[in-house]
C-alpha cells in the first residue's frame, strides 16, 4: 500500500476534491489548500513528503514559490499544474526545478503514477538552468500533442543526449532544434544547423568537417566546417536521411570517437557539440534498402521525437493564426483579426504543408487583403479546396457498423442453434463491434482523431487510449 503525505495547492475547490479522493482512495495521506501562504507554512513547517500545485493562484505564483521551496526543502519534489499550456511554461517549471509538469486537464491515472515515482525515487531532481524568462515563444499549441512534447523537452534541456526529431515537412523540426539549445545549457554557444538535401552530395563532407588548401578542385583555402563552427555549441542536421553513405561513415566515427579529420587532413580533431538531427523520411525503409546505416541510426536515435502533423492538432490553429498575426503585426503589416466561422474553416482542412503553410497563409492575408476582420469566404477563396461534409462521416459508420452487428449477432445465434448463447452476450459483442466501429470512425474522419472523437461522442484522450488499447493502426490520407 503506497504511503506518504501529499499537500495539495490549487484555487479551483473541484480539482482540490479531485484529487483528494484520488490519492486518499490509493493510500495517501492529503492536505488541501487553495492559497499558497498555506502550503509556504506546511512546507516550512516540514510537513509533507510531496507537494502538487497550480501555478496561478490567488496570493502567489508557484513559479515564485517554488525556488523558496527548493532552497529549504530540496528533497520534496514539487508537482505543478497549470492551465496555462505553453511551451514556456513548461521550461518554466522544470527550470525551477520542478519534479513534473502537468498540463489541465490531467489524466489522474498519469498523476497517481507520477506520485508514486516521485515519492520512490531516493534522491531529489536538481533545479535545472536559470530564471531568466524569453517574451518570444518558440513553439505555440495547446493540444495534447504538443504538452506531451514541451514535457519531454524540458527534461531534455539540461542534456547532452543526442536528439533524432521526425516529422513531416512543415511541422517545425528546426524550431524545435533551436529551443533546446536557446533553453539548455549550450545557449551561451553557437547553434549550427546543415540541411542535408540543399548541399550536393559530393560536397557534404567538406562541409561537415571543413577541407584543408588543395583536397580536392577548387580547394584555395583552408575552409572550416559546420563542426568546428559549432564547437561548444549545438549542431543540427536537417534532413539526415539525405546524407551519403560517405558522410555516414564520418559522422558514425565522431559519436563513437567524438573526433574527426578534415577532408584531405590528417591529424584528429577533438569535438565538443551536442548532435540533434531530424528527417521527414523512414529510415528504418532507408536502412532495409541500404541507404542508412543502421548503427549511425541507432547513435542518432537516443531520444526520439515525434512532431505530429498539423492536422491531428488542428486545435491549435487559432493559437497558431494569432501567433503569426501578430509576428506580421511587429513587422509593419497590418493588424488583423479572424472571425470563428473563417478559423473553423482552417481546422477542416488537411494542410499538407503543415505549420510552414499556415504561416505562408497568415503573413499573406495579412499583406494583401483591406478588411481587419479576416472572414470565412476570404478563407474559402485561399484555399479553394472542397471539404467532407461532416454529417456524411455518420452516416457511413452508421452503415459499416449495422452490418457488422448483423453479422455478429447472426454468427452468435447460428453457433448456438436453438438454446440461447451464454450469459454476457452484450459484453461480448460490444468488445468485438468496438474495435470496427472506432476503425470506421477514423476510416470516416481520414485519420483525424479529433473528428472522429466527436462523431462517437467521446472523450479525444478516451478515444487516444482505446486506438493504443486495441492497437488500432491509424492510416491518415492526403488532400
Amino acid at each position: 500500500m503506497p504511503s506518504g503525505n501529499i499537500l495539495i495547492a490549487d484555487d479551483d475547490a473541484a480539482i482540490r476534491t479531485v484529487l483528494n479522493q484520488a490519492l486518499s482512495r490509493v493510500g495517501y495521506d492529503v492536505r488541501v489548500t487553495g492559497n499558497a501562504a498555506t502550503l509556504w507554512r506546511w512546507v516550512a513547517q516540514g510537513d509533507g513528503d510531496l507537494v502538487i500545485t497550480d501555478v496561478v493562484m490567488p496570493d502567489e505564483n508557484a513559479f515564485d514559490l517554488l525556488p523558496r521551496i527548493k532552497k529549504i526543502r530540496p528533497e520534496i519534489p514539487v508537482i505543478v499544474m497549470s492551465a496555462e499550456n505553453t511551451f514556456i511554461t513548461a521550461v518554466k517549471a522544470s527550470e525551477r526545478g520542478a519534479y513534473e509538469y502537468l498540463p489541465k486537464p490531467f489524466d489522474l491515472n498519469e498523476l497517481v503514477t507520477i506520485v508514486g515515482r516521485a515519492l520512490a525515487e531516493p534522491k531529489p531532481r536538481a533545479a535545472l538552468g536559470s530564471e531568466d524568462e524569453s517574451d518570444n515563444i518558440p513553439l505555440v499549441g495547446r493540444s495534447p500533442a504538443m504538452q506531451d512534447i514541451y514535457r519531454l523537452l524540458a527534461r531534455l534541456m539540461q542534456t547532452d543526449l543526442t536528439v533524432m526529431i521526425a516529422g513531416e515537412s512543415g511541422t517545425g523540426k528546426e524550431l524545435v532544434a533551436k529551443a533546446l539549445h536557446d533553453y539548455g545549457k549550450r545557449s551561451n554557444g553557437p547553434f549550427v544547423a546543415i540541411n542535408m538535401a540543399a548541399i550536393p552530395r559530393d560536397l557534404i563532407e567538406a562541409e561537415l568537417f571543413g577541407h584543408e588548401k588543395g583536397a580536392f578542385t577548387g580547394a584555395q583555402t583552408r575552409n572550416t566546417g559546420r563542426f568546428e563552427q559549432a564547437e561548444g555549441g549545438t549542431l543540427f542536421l536537417d534532413e539526415i536521411g539525405d546524407m551519403p553513405m560517405e558522410a555516414q561513415t564520418r559522422l558514425l566515427r565522431v559519436l563513437q570517437q567524438g573526433e574527426y579529420t578534415t577532408v584531405g587532413g590528417r591529424s584528429p580533431i577533438r569535438t565538443n557539440v551536442r548532435i540533434i538531427a531530424a528527417t521527414n523520411k523512414d529510415l528504418r525503409q532507408l536502412i532495409n534498402q541500404g541507404l542508412f546505416r543502421e548503427d549511425l541510426y541507432y547513435r542518432l536515435n537516443v531520444v526520439p521525437i515525434r512532431l505530429p502533423p498539423l492536422r491531428e492538432r488542428t486545435e491549435d490553429i487559432s493559437d497558431l493564426v494569432r501567433h503569426f498575426f501578430a509576428q506580421a503585426e511587429k513587422e509593419g503589416l497590418p493588424h488583423k483579426q479572424i472571425e470563428q466561422a473563417a478559423l473553423d474553416r482552417l481546422r477542416r482542412y488537411r494542410w499538407p504543408g503543415n505549420v510552414r503553410e499556415l504561416e505562408n497563409l497568415v503573413r499573406r492575408l495579412a499583406a494583401l487583403y483591406p478588411q481587419e476582420i479576416i472572414n470565412e469566404p476570404t478563407i474559402e477563396a485561399e484555399l479553394g479546396e472542397p471539404v467532407a461534409n461532416p454529417s456524411s462521416d455518420g452516416e457511413h459508420v452508421d452503415e459499416s457498423l449495422g452490418g457488422s452487428v448483423e453479422r455478429h449477432m447472426s454468427d452468435y445465434f447460428n453457433e448456438y442453434g436453438d438454446n440461447l448463447p451464454p450469459p454476457g452476450l452484450y459484453h461480448r459483442i460490444l468488445r468485438e463491434i468496438e474495435e470496427p466501429l472506432i476503425g470506421a470512425a477514423l476510416a470516416a474522419t481520414r485519420g483525424n482523431q479529433i473528428r472522429a472523437a466527436e462523431l462517437l461522442g467521446l472523450n479525444r484522450n478516451t478515444l487516444r487510449k482505446k486506438i493504443r488499447d486495441l492497437d488500432i493502426q491509424v492510416i491518415r490520407s492526403g488532400r
